[in-house]
């Protein structure tokens, strides 16, 4: 699929049709163009006479449901993604899609926070320089999916592969109870699991006779997940070189759009110090020269005091809160609204690092 492919909305309801087509085409950019169909066999035609890199498509349609379409679709246009987006609640049609090659199943936004995220997920789908990632989530860490799993309130059993080794995941009514992985249970399990960089996974039909065995939240899960990474970096820099980190590929900041209160960011060599990227910032370059300084001063001060190498800063100015680290051969800050206490900008660098990191 190239960035001039097109998207193609399915549904029935022409009203919905009208509104998605123009809020797609207002957010997405990496597209040539949003067509709509109100029936199957007219979405087909469309997909032989245009070129179509994503087809968004209702379950519940007149003469061809959808799922009799994305049957034809992944048989005749094996490189057009499909994104499901339905108002059907049932884990039966769910697991059908995704057996039959749907790469997202997405329930009808109901908030603006929901409608953010399916966009997002749209622009994700049709970018044409993918990243590794999980099956039609490009761009997505595992914590994502789950995240995305939850937001719906789904029941269901997401079954991941990473090379050989399988593992599972148990949900019900939107929350993690369970999860099983390399001889592990529960908590450790979850751990493991969210550490992996890539895989395929499947939603299963879900099972609430499970016995529970996890107890928090999914946000304390992706938290002390999130934690063990944060230490886990200490603990390399601390035993080695400093510069080697778990990941060295560029972070993806358009990551940071889900995350509450986070205004803008930079990423720059931590050798040179060289502008790489920026987001939410229209003149970086006075942020930038700022982060290069400040990073340089606490690593001399950490030299003079013997105490290693500097990996994490935490500013608060009056203004935004701006919470700076080293992310492989980078510096990468990040900046809060003011609102924002210091720990609460910690947590968040803390959970947008293992985004990154997988």
């Amino acid at each position: 699929m190239t960035g001039l492919s097109r998207i193609l909305i399915l549904d029935d309801d022409e009203e919905f049709l009208g509104l998605y087509q123009k809020l797609i085409s207002q957010h997405v950019i990496a597209t040539a163009g949003v067509l709509i169909a109100n029936n199957g066999p007219r979405a087909l035609a469309l997909l032989e006479s245009e070129q179509v890199g994503l087809l968004i498509i209702d379950l519940n349609l007149p003469r061809m449901d959808g799922l009799q379409v994305i049957s034809v679709v992944r048989r005749k246009h094996p490189q057009t993604r499909l994104m499901v987006l339905t108002s059907l609640r049932d884990e039966q049609f769910r697991a059908r899609a995704y057996a039959l090659g749907v790469d997202q199943y997405w329930l009808k936004p109901e908030s603006d926070h929901e409608t953010a995220l399916f966009l997002e997920a749209v622009g994700a789908l049709v970018r044409s320089d993918a990243q590794p990632g999980f099956r039609g989530v490009q761009n997505k860490s595992l914590a994502d999916i789950i995240q995305m799993e939850c937001l719906g309130q789904n029941t269901t059993v997401l079954r991941i592969n990473h090379g050989i080794t399988e593992a599972r995941i148990w949900l019900v009514r939107g929350e993690v109870i369970d999860a099983e992985a390399q001889g592990l249970q529960g908590e450790e399990a979850f751990g493991r699991i969210l550490g992996w960089t890539g895989g395929t996974f499947e939603c299963l039909p879900g099972d609430e006779t499970r016995e529970r065995t996890i107890f928090i939240s999914v946000q304390g899960l992706l938290l002390n997940s999130a934690q063990a990474f944060d230490e886990a970096i200490g603990e390399s820099g601390s035993e080695g070189d400093p510069s080697v980190s778990i990941t060295d590929r560029p972070p993806v900041l358009s990551d940071l759009s889900s995350f509450p209160g986070v205004e803008c960011a930079v990423v720059q060599s931590s050798e040179n110090g060289k502008l790489e990227d920026h987001w939410g910032i229209s003149d970086p370059a006075p942020l930038s020269a700022w982060v290069r300084k400040t990073m340089l001063d606490f690593r001399k001060l950490g030299e003079s005091l013997s105490t290693g190498d500097v990996r994490r800063v935490l500013v608060a100015g009056s203004d935004r809160k701006l919470a700076m680290t080293r992310l492989g051969s980078r510096d990468v800050l990040i900046g809060f609204e003011s609102s924002k206490d210091l720990t609460e900008a910690r947590n968040v660098l803390r959970t947008v690092l293992t985004k990154w990191a997988s």
